[in-house]
């Protein structure tokens, strides 16, 4: 994908991350934590443009949690509540065993689209999220059993090798569907530079989305709206509005990114043109 994609008005898929796995209501009171406040976050999400949904699931006391149940109950919410939005479960994980990573993808339906980190993070000062190559090939298998959509989440340059590696291993569902991410630790470093470099690093005819952290969100959504490519915002990369300013909602982050990609003359995806573009 590139500049030319971006001319040609390709339709923009835009990923709304509602609530993650670290931070919680202490950061910001307006994340929302609960099946029942992430179901109507996923519909004013979708209201103001957002086709995908990236969903973590939490515990009663605000904790991550990886348990079908949790998730299946976030789920039921978020199609009671939403109207036709994708939902894109996580199986990212710091310290959980390698089993339990498996678990978001077996509820009923299955999600129709779940990450997968490309390799090793680290988190903190202790910790480390290690996604072995073994693991990363389990959770693509189950996925492909399963029928749901691996997106390829590509935290750094050694990661863009992996997912080379991926595909040499196994055989991927056309097109291939990469989260380039950028901010700080193990992450690609948040430059124009870099983001030139990660895109081109990709294999060809895969299509990108594009996730900055904290302050990097909006000018590096900016760079995935122009370059033809496809953007995540939400509270789970970001907390904030502007500088000082706490974000009101996920639906606040996704409408601004909407009115970006309409100032800049392209149009955003359906649900509809985002399950065609990404062949769900």
């Amino acid at each position: 994908m590139s500049y030319d994609d971006y001319l040609a008005g390709d339709p923009l898929i835009v990923t709304a991350a509602l609530t993650g796995g670290v931070h919680g209501k202490e950061a910001n009171p307006n994340l929302p934590e609960t099946p029942e406040e992430i179901g109507r976050a996923a519909a004013a999400a979708e209201e103001a443009g957002a086709s995908v949904v990236h969903l973590h699931a939490r515990r009663p006391n605000g904790e991550r949690s990886f348990e079908t149940e949790r998730f299946q109950a976030i789920d039921d919410a978020v199609r009671r509540h939403a109207d036709d939005v994708i939902i894109q479960h996580s199986t990212g994980g710091t310290g959980a065993p390698e089993d339990r990573r498996h678990l978001p993808l077996r509820t009923d339906p299955p999600p129709e689209m779940a990450s997968l980190d490309m390799g090793p993070l680290n988190r903190y000062d202790h910790l480390t999220s290690e996604n072995t190559r073994g693991l990363v090939d389990a959770l693509h298998e189950e996925m492909i059993d399963r029928g749901i959509k691996p997106e390829l989440e590509v935290f750094n340059d050694g990661h863009a090798n992996e997912v080379l590696g991926l595909l040499e291993r196994r055989e991927l569902a056309a097109p291939v569907y990469a989260t380039l991410i950028f901010g700080p630790g193990t992450l690609t470093p948040p430059t124009p530079r870099n983001f030139l470099t990660a895109v081109s690093n990709l294999p060809d005819d895969a299509l990108f989305n594009t996730l900055g952290f904290g302050r990097h969100q909006l000018p590096f959504a900016t760079m995935g709206i122009l370059f033809g490519g496809h953007v995540r915002v939400g509270l789970e990369d970001n907390v904030y509005y502007r500088r000082g300013e706490l974000a009101e909602s996920n639906a606040q982050l996704v409408d601004r990114v909407v009115r970006l990609a309409e100032d800049l003359g392209r149009p955003v995806a359906t649900p509809a043109e985002a399950r065609s573009i990404l062949g769900l």
